[in-house]
């Protein structure tokens, strides 16, 4: 199945979500400090459970320096209970952000969610219509790295063309601009992140020069952008932005 990596200091709660994941057919490593969590860290996991108080290096200590190396899942689990605590979770590269004490059904339910779209989005990059990935009247050519609006080509530059392909092969996952510029330019690039939003600028200018009525990509407030389409023929209006 899956190799899902647990950080929390709570060994009860460990060896809980160990169980139960390991009764699922997950493949589970665990860490009960976040230094530990950034070593196991590199050992690939599909997903990792990541908790927030811990003592020394905390949860957003360890995904801020794992989330430039891992593009699997993030799942904040805290007690943390705040909005502002919630948003910077998900600012630094966190996926989901559950709260303590929480339902052990829902949390697996969230982990299966996370992983089928992890499936969905390696399913569409890695094949399907000879690497073709389609929202409305917007196509994306993953093999060539071209895309089309109502069969006219739009004229993206790689880094462009690197954004819409992040964004698009993950609809509905928000990505802070910080998450898209170390992503795109890489951790050590030298550069500010606000020309993410320039670029995204760009990218919604050159679609809606073409089809003016559909919103690709939306921007969440305080947070970053996500896809708002989703693959498929026919695939209806898009849902509306939050803006």
């Amino acid at each position: 199945m899956a190799r899902i990596l647990v950080i929390d200091d709570q060994l009860d709660l460990v060896a809980l979500l160990k169980d139960e994941l390991e009764s699922r057919g997950h493949q589970v490593l665990t860490a009960l400090d976040g230094n530990e969590g950034v070593e196991l860290a590199q050992m690939e996991p599909d997903l990792i459970i990541l908790d927030i108080m811990m003592p020394g290096m905390d949860g957003y200590d360890v995904c801020r320096s794992i989330r430039s190396a891992v593009s699997c899942p993030i799942l904040f689990l805290s007690a943390k209970q705040s909005e502002t605590d919630r948003i910077k979770g998900l600012a630094l590269g966190g996926d989901d952000y559950i709260l303590k004490p929480f339902s052990l059904p829902e949390l697996l339910a969230r982990v299966d969610a996370h992983l089928r779209r992890e499936k969905r989005a390696l399913s569409l990059k890695l094949g399907g219509e000879g690497n073709w990935i389609r929202f409305g009247s917007l196509a994306i050519n993953l093999h060539s790295r071209q895309a089309t609006v109502e069969d006219s080509p739009l004229s993206l530059t790689k880094r462009e063309f690197d954004i819409l392909e992040l964004l698009a092969l993950n609809p509905g996952q928000v990505f802070s601009r910080e998450q898209i510029y170390e992503k795109i330019w890489g951790y050590d690039a030298d550069g500010d992140s606000a020309t993410v939003t320039e670029h995204i600028k760009n990218i919604r200018a050159k679609i809606s020069s073409i089809d003016p009525e559909t919103q690709y990509i939306g921007t969440v407030w305080g947070i970053g952008y996500r896809w708002e389409k989703r693959p498929g023929k026919g695939d209806g209006d898009a849902r509306k932005a939050i803006t």
